[in-house]
């Protein structure tokens, strides 16, 4: 009678040590990278008690790794930390076995360690970190903000660790909602984007770029995208080559993404002033038949037609002019890597007529490179201060049509004279032009905007554009229709 009555809450209170030994490790080894030797052991025993692989412990040992020799262990990682819905009662061994896999992730991802990085380090790093993402949910690269979210595994070529592709499993979520990472884990996209740019400058990158095998192994994401472009002009050779190589990949992968959102573009609507093209692909049948019903022989059962009916495919044609205006500073990295695909995909729209300006303390065209954002990324250089005012005398003399014309400016808007680059941003918002003010289009939706601007703009009648790069698609899909 008693061991009915008290073996349930005893095994709770069994399930609630063990969840609470490992997640005590967790903080342990997140803030000290000295094992404790008892809760070291302690987690062993719960591990192997609860049938999970030993390797779950070991830092050294890649998610990937896990997942290659367990394979059974890919579909209990994806939407692992997607909060499940409220229900009756609590599976404890459950909870026991998710705490495990949970800590895996955790301290794979946020135990970075001191010291120079490898490139194989950055490589296992960046496929964790892709797991991370896949445990809340998202695709591989979605909450750092850098690379396609795409189903497939984050792994690069062999070694150790174990970053090897193929065994990743496709999709993200596995049925899972999409959770509210907002409140769920506030701004953590940022903050693993910031652990990848330092792991990237702990890396003694241009030894890697200079070795082709070692740059093999590295995996195209905005921090190394940014290191990069800021040390191009120190490279060479061998290693030119390879960060070239690299940064068209990475150009490539955002490309695709951005193009299926700005694919379905209008381009005009229909110009019903002219007739329409009689030839057989606009042929109206529809109208056609209900037009000459009156014509119906039923004693030979024969619809007679005397008139054809055609569609109107004509569109209005008048070109759009689309400016758009980088700051290039060091901090705005993320947009203009952006926005550079962005403007060569509507450049490939028909009737769009693209113009891009850059500028830190001085102003570059790069129109004539706009089609091929890779090259023009190349003749970008990052850093330094922002004087908003060179960049406005080679807009303006491009806004011929002001009715016809948007421009887009992309800064922080931090300025060495706000004052008269406000008033010229103003003067062309009255001329009729459409002004579209953007403090930063990522992935992530992080970036800060200068105060005084924002308020101006917002008085103005045109509010900063933050956040995600949709955004700014929908509002120049919007114009351009």
């Amino acid at each position: 009678m008693t061991d009915h009555t008290t073996g349930q809450p005893a095994a709770a209170d069994a399930d609630e040590n063990r969840r609470q030994v490992l997640y005590w490790r967790l903080l342990a080894r997140l803030f000290d990278p000295e094992e404790q030797a008892g809760l070291e052991s302690a987690s062993l025993a719960v591990v192997e008690d609860i049938g999970l692989p030993p390797a779950l412990l070991d830092p050294q040992t890649s998610v990937d790794a896990v997942v290659q020799r367990h394979p059974e262990l890919a579909a209990e990682f994806e939407g692992l930390m997607v909060p499940e819905p409220d229900e009756d009662g609590r599976d404890r061994a459950a909870e026991v076995r998710r705490a495990a896999l949970v800590s895996k992730v955790l301290l794979n991802v946020f135990a970075t360690g001191s010291g120079t990085v490898t490139a194989g380090q950055l490589a296992r790093w960046q496929s964790d970190a892709g797991w991370l993402e896949r445990a809340l949910g998202c695709a591989p690269g979605d909450l750092r903000g850098g690379r396609a979210g795409r189903g497939a595994g984050p792994g690069v070529g062999g070694g150790p660790g174990g970053a090897g592709g193929g065994v990743s499993p496709t999709g993200t979520g596995a049925g899972h909602p999409t959770p509210d990472l907002s409140t769920l884990v506030p701004a953590i996209g940022p903050e693993l984007g910031a652990l990848e740019a330092d792991l990237v400058k702990r890396m003694h990158l241009r030894e890697v770029l200079a070795d082709p095998r070692l740059a093999a192994q590295l995996t195209p994401s905005m921090s190394l995208i940014e290191q990069l472009l800021r040390d191009k002009n120190n490279l060479s050779g061998v290693a030119l080559a390879n960060a070239k190589a690299l940064i068209r990949r990475f150009v490539d992968e955002v490309a695709e993404v951005l193009r299926t959102q700005v694919e379905k573009a209008s381009v005009g609507a229909l110009d019903r002033s002219l007739p329409p093209k009689r030839i057989f692909r606009n042929l109206d049948l529809d109208r056609t038949i209900w037009k000459n019903l009156t014509n119906w022989d039923p004693e030979q059962e024969r619809l007679y037609v005397d008139r054809l009916y055609y569609r109107h495919t004509a569109r209005k044609t008048t070109p759009q002019r689309l400016v758009v205006v980088v700051d290039q500073s060091g901090s705005m990295v993320d947009s203009m890597v952006n926005c550079t695909i962005l403007a060569s995909i509507f450049a490939g729209l028909p009737k769009v007529d693209v113009h891009l300006i850059a500028y830190d303390t001085q102003a570059l065209d790069l129109t004539p490179w706009v089609s091929d954002p890779f090259e023009t990324l190349l003749r970008t250089n990052l850093g330094g201060g922002t004087d908003g005012t060179v960049a406005m005398a080679l807009a303006q003399p491009k806004i011929a049509e002001p009715r016809n014309t948007v421009v887009v400016w992309i800064s922080d808007f931090y300025e060495w004279r706000s004052e008269p680059l406000f008033e010229s941003m103003a003067a062309i918002h009255r001329s009729g032009a459409k002004f579209i003010p953007v403090g930063s289009v990522t992935s992530s939706g992080r970036g800060s905007v200068n105060p005084w601007f924002r308020e101006r703009f917002k008085d103005l009648g045109t509010p900063v554009l933050s956040g995600h790069i949709r955004k700014l698609v929908h509002e120049l899909k919007t114009f351009l229709a």
